[in-house]
């Protein structure tokens, strides 16, 4: 199952250009992760786990006028301390505008080294893998 948030496309968000700047779409990208992690892992703070991948391809540009975008996350990968995650960002209408590979890792707050999920997290995000089946 892909979680998924709606996004106002701002003013500020535009370049130059008068479109979507590429870097603002990480920034929805990562609004949808967070939708991901307070659905999938509630009790988990956000600072237990840390971006170390993001792969983004880009294949519609945004613009002022497209109003609202939608971006969503879904398991791919349990790693033993790693996530994959498959996330897009749509228009309201659907049409895709990047899709993009992230891996996050799980840190541990006091030495901020990799460690591995726990079991009830690893239970959690192979229970929101398995439903995307």
């Amino acid at each position: 199952m892909a979680y998924e948030r709606e996004i106002e496309v701002r003013w500020r968000d535009l370049d130059g250009l008068r479109h979507v700047n590429n870097a603002v779409y990480s920034t929805y990208l990562e609004i949808g992760r967070d939708a991901f992690f307070e659905k999938v892992l509630p009790e988990a703070a956000p600072w237990d786990y840390v971006l170390v991948r993001l792969a983004i391809d880009f294949r519609r540009e945004l613009r002022f006028e497209d109003r609202r975008v939608v971006a969503s996350c879904r398991v791919e990968r349990v790693g033993r301390s790693s996530i994959t995650l498959h996330e897009e960002i749509r228009t309201t209408s659907r049409e895709l505008a990047a899709e993009c590979e992230t891996v996050v890792v799980a840190r541990d707050p006091e030495s901020g080294q990799p460690r591995p999920l726990t079991d009830a997290e690893r239970a959690a995000l192979e229970r929101a893998r398995d439903a995307d089946v």
